[in-house]
């Protein structure tokens, strides 16, 4: 056997050194229950710190996972947006091809309407200035404004039945024609013609500031012979005296032209004055004012001149020259001046 192992050896220490190493002993074992608790608290401390982040872990891994399926619902939401997008721009663009197509199509109907009412108003234009000019012609050669009023009438009611804003101006200038040709006077004709008739009729009956007898003496004479018969000598005395009475006239002339006429000049005296009757009757039909009032004042000459003044039916076809002469001052027919100038405008388009 083994002998028992002996103590260890410690150094020698004396009586008085056994209260430190007690004291010693217990500081030692305090230093290592408070290392022990301190590695405890850490310990758990640690434990708790793992746990938290274990739980960090988690939570962040669920939030990484909510993230990935968020970020790829919100790529494949953009995926369909850029989708919609595309089908979009391409609906819109198909759009805006229909919208050009259909504001082509609107611009080329307004303009087919605007054409069309345009050519309506042209044609109403043309229509109205030919049947004013026609009526124009018509009261030049009737010598009536009758057919001209008629036509201005017609005319301004059309237009205000087309109720066109450009064709006002037509229609103010239809009304001043219209007031002006009623406020005017306008001789008539028909009684110009009579009056010229008769003229010609009495033209033959008119007598010579030159004439040997007078018509007073051959009444007398006619007279005469109605008488109941008469001795023999009585009517020879009777015929002396009148050819005593013929042979000598005394009469004032005015003109010696008239004096110098012989019989045969005083027939063609009367042929003329009737032809220019004849032809101032014939430039009042064809509507020649001008040359029929120089025909007029061209007779009217020829009677002071060549006809005895003092003789009644002289006097007669003076005073039926003279009304002739005063109602040809009148005859013009009123223009209308300014319905054909508006008509002109409107047809220009202005």
């Amino acid at each position: 056997m083994n002998p028992e192992p002996s103590p260890p050896a410690t150094p020698h220490s004396s009586p008085s050194d056994a209260p430190i190493v007690a004291s010693g002993l217990r500081s030692g074992a305090w230093l290592v229950w408070l290392l022990s608790a301190l590695a405890l608290v850490a310990l758990v401390s640690s434990g708790l710190l793992w746990q938290k982040l274990s739980s960090i872990q988690e939570h962040l891994a669920r939030q990484s996972a909510e993230s990935s399926g968020l970020s790829q619902e919100a790529r494949a939401q953009a995926k369909q947006a850029q989708e919609l997008a595309r089908e979009t721009a391409a609906r819109v663009s198909v759009f805006e091809a229909r919208l050009s197509e259909i504001a082509l199509q609107r611009s080329q109907l307004e303009e087919l309407m605007q054409s069309l009412s345009r050519s309506r108003d042209e044609n109403l234009v043309v229509d109205i200035e030919s049947s004013i000019r026609l009526a124009q012609q018509q009261a030049q050669l009737t010598g009536s404004v009758e057919p001209l009023l008629a036509a201005l009438k017609s005319a301004d009611q059309r237009v205000l039945r087309a109720a066109q804003p450009r064709l006002t101006t037509l229609q103010r200038a239809l009304a001043r024609d219209i007031d002006r040709i009623k406020s005017s006077t306008v001789s008539d004709t028909p009684s110009l013609l009579i009056k010229l008739d008769e003229l010609v009729r009495l033209a033959d009956e008119l007598v010579l500031a030159n004439a040997v007898v007078s018509p007073s003496a051959l009444t007398s004479s006619k007279t005469l012979g109605l008488e109941p018969a008469q001795n023999w000598w009585q009517r020879v005395l009777q015929r002396v005296l009148d050819e005593a009475r013929g042979l000598v006239h005394v009469s004032s002339i005015a003109q010696p032209e008239a004096a110098l006429l012989s019989p045969e000049q005083s027939f063609f005296l009367r042929e003329n004055f009737k032809l220019k009757l004849l032809n101032a009757r014939l430039g009042l039909l064809a509507r020649q004012l001008e040359s029929s009032r120089a025909d007029i004042a061209a007779a009217s000459g020829s009677l002071n001149k060549y006809f005895d003044a003092t003789h009644r039916k002289t006097q007669a076809a003076a005073t039926l020259l003279q009304q002739v002469q005063e109602q040809m001052k009148t005859l013009q027919l009123p223009r209308v001046d300014d319905t054909l100038a508006a008509l002109t405008t409107a047809a220009a388009g202005r």
